[in-house]
C-alpha cells in the first residue's frame, strides 16, 4: 500500500511501499524506466514513532502485523511489535528500542513438538525452551535528532542509516542502505547488498514549476528475499550508477468552492477535508535517465516493451540514456464538512495518468492512419493512447479504490484531536500482508 501524497505527486514518483516484512515497516520500490525517479518518499512518521503513539495514546501495548512466511515474500507470519522509548532530557532527541515477536512461528513450533499433549511440567519446559529460540525475535534501535525545525538526523541499526536535511523550499535526502529491501512490480522482494542515493526535489506547490534530481548507486549482486522466485533480476537493481532528472509544471483550478459557514464550536475530523469543492488539476513534464554500469542494460530497446521515447545505448562503455514526457489530469468533487459523526463527507476523485507522451503520440498517429485508410484500428494502438485511470469514491468511514490489479482493504479511524491524522489497519490480498499504521496529511 503506497504512502499517499497529494493527488498529483504519487502518479509518477515511486514511493516506498508499506510492508510488515521489515522492522522499519517499508520497502523501497524498484525504480521504473524512464519514470519515476525512484527514491521519493511520502510524508510519514518513522515506524517506532507510530508504534509509540499507538501504545501511549491508543492503549495498544502490542501492534499486530502479518506477512506470509512462504516465497516469494519470505515474511514472518503473524507477529507482534512493541516499542520501548529511551528516557531523555533533551526534547530534540528521540530514541527507541523496537522489538518484534514471531507469534505464528512460536505456536507452530509448539504444535510440532506435541507439547499440548504432554504433562504440565513437560509442556512448560518445552515452551520455555522454544522461547529461547533467537529466530523468534527481532530488535531494532532508532535514533532521531532534530537539528533544526526542518532538519532531522535519523539513524537505525536494524537495516539502514541515513540522514535527511532540507534547503528552503527543497527536500534533500542522503541515504545509504546495507542491505536494502526493494519490491518490484510483481510483488517480489529483493535484497541489495549496498545502495546509496542523493535526492533533491523542490517542494511542490498548488500551481507552478518544480524539478527533481536523483543520483543512485547500487553495488553487489541482488538476491531474492528469503528464497522467493522471479523471472529475472530487475535491471534497475544491478550494480551501477544512474542519474534521473525531471521538470514539471502543475496547475490547480477551483471550479467551485463552498463559502457556507461551518458548524460553530465543532472541530472537523480532518482540517484538510472540511471545505466542499469541485477542483481540477493538471501536470505536464519531462524526465531523463542516464545509466552507467550493469544497470544500463535497461536502456536497450529490446528490454522496453515498446518504449517510444528517446533511447540511446553505448555497449562499449555500458551506458545509456532515456528521455520522455508525461502528463496527468484529475478531477475532485467533495460535499460535506466532515464535522458530524455520520454522512458528512462524500468525496469523488478521478485521475488519468499518461506516463509516456511519446507512446501516446505514436499510438494516436497510428490510429489516425488507420482511420484515414479505412482500416480497423489495432489493439496495440488503442492501448497506447489509453491512460492509467484511478477512480475513488469515499463516503464517511468507507473508502473504495477501484484498482483491480492491486486491491487494498482498509479501516480508518480519524484522530480528530490531531487536526489531520488517522490510524489505519489495512490488508492486501495480493501481497497477503496486514499492517497497522499512523498517517498524517493525506487526502
Amino acid at each position: 500500500m503506497k504512502k499517499l501524497r497529494w493527488a498529483m505527486d504519487g502518479g509518477f514518483w515511486e514511493l516506498d511501499m508499506s510492508t510488515p516484512i521489515t522492522l522499519e515497516g517499508e520497502a523501497r520500490a524498484v525504480p521504473g524506466d524512464p519514470l519515476p525517479l525512484g527514491l521519493s518518499r511520502g510524508t510519514k512518521l518513522s515506524r517506532p514513532k507510530q508504534i509509540h503513539f499507538f501504545q501511549r495514546f491508543m492503549s495498544s501495548p502490542f501492534i499486530p502485523s502479518y506477512s506470509p512466511p512462504t516465497p516469494p515474500h519470505g515474511g514472518h507470519g503473524f507477529s507482534l511489535q512493541s516499542v520501548l522509548a529511551i528516557p531523555t532530557f533533551n526534547q530534540n532527541w528521540f530514541g527507541t528500542l523496537l522489538g518484534q515477536f514471531n507469534l505464528q512461528k512460536f505456536l507452530s513450533s509448539i504444535n510440532e513438538s506435541g507439547a499440548w499433549h504432554s504433562s504440565n511440567s513437560s509442556r512448560l519446559h518445552t515452551i520455555c525452551r522454544h522461547l529461547h529460540d533467537k529466530s523468534l525475535y527481532a530488535l531494532g534501535f532508532c535514533s532521531e535528532l532534530l537539528l533544526t525545525p526542518d532538519d532531522t538526523l535519523l539513524f537505525s541499526l536494524e537495516t539502514y542509516g541515513h540522514n535527511r536535511t532540507t534547503f528552503p523550499n527543497h527536500n534533500l535526502t542522503l541515504e545509504a542502505v546495507s542491505p536494502g529491501l526493494f519490491v518490484d512490480k510483481t510483488g517480489s522482494y529483493w535484497d541489495v547488498p549496498f545502495s546509496m542515493a542523493f535526492d533533491l526535489a523542490s517542494v511542490a506547490s498548488d500551481s507552478g514549476a518544480s524539478y527533481h534530481l536523483c543520483m543512485h548507486h547500487n553495488a553487489g549482486s541482488p538476491k531474492l528475499f528469503e528464497g522467493g522466485h522471479a523471472l529475472g533480476v530487475p535491471a534497475a537493481l544491478l550494480p551501477g550508477f544512474s542519474v534521473k532528472s525531471a521538470f514539471s509544471f502543475k496547475k490547480n483550478i477551483d471550479i467551485w468552492r463552498s463559502k457556507a459557514q461551518k458548524l460553530k464550536m465543532v472541530q472537523p475530523f480532518d482540517l484538510f477535508l472540511s471545505n466542499p469543492h469541485i477542483s481540477a488539476s493538471g501536470i505536464i513534464g519531462a524526465a531523463m535517465t542516464t545509466c552507467l554500469g550493469d544497470n544500463s542494460v535497461r536502456s536497450q530497446v529490446d528490454d522496453f516493451q515498446g518504449f517510444k521515447g528517446l533511447c540511446l545505448y553505448t555497449p562499449a562503455v555500458r551506458s545509456g540514456l532515456l528521455a520522455d514526457i508525461f502528463s496527468s489530469v484529475s478531477v475532485t468533487a467533495q460535499h460535506g464538512n466532515f464535522q458530524r459523526l455520520f454522512l458528512d463527507l462524500t468525496r469523488f476523485h478521478f485521475h488519468l495518468d499518461f506516463p509516456s507522451g511519446s507512446k501516446f503520440v505514436s499510438g494516436a498517429a497510428k490510429l489516425a492512419q488507420d482511420f484515414f485508410n479505412s482500416r480497423q484500428p489495432s489493439v496495440e494502438a488503442v492501448r497506447a493512447i489509453c491512460p492509467n485511470a484511478t477512480i475513488s469514491l469515499q463516503q464517511q468511514n468507507k473508502d473504495w479504490h477501484i484498482r483491480m490489479h492491486d486491491p487494498v482493504f482498509a479501516i480508518e479511524y480519524a484522530l480528530q484531536v490531531l487536526g489531520s491524522a488517522k490510524a489505519i489497519a489495512w490488508y492486501s490480498p495480493k501481497q497477503q500482508e496486514f499492517m497497522m499504521e499512523l498517517r498524517f496529511f493525506e487526502t
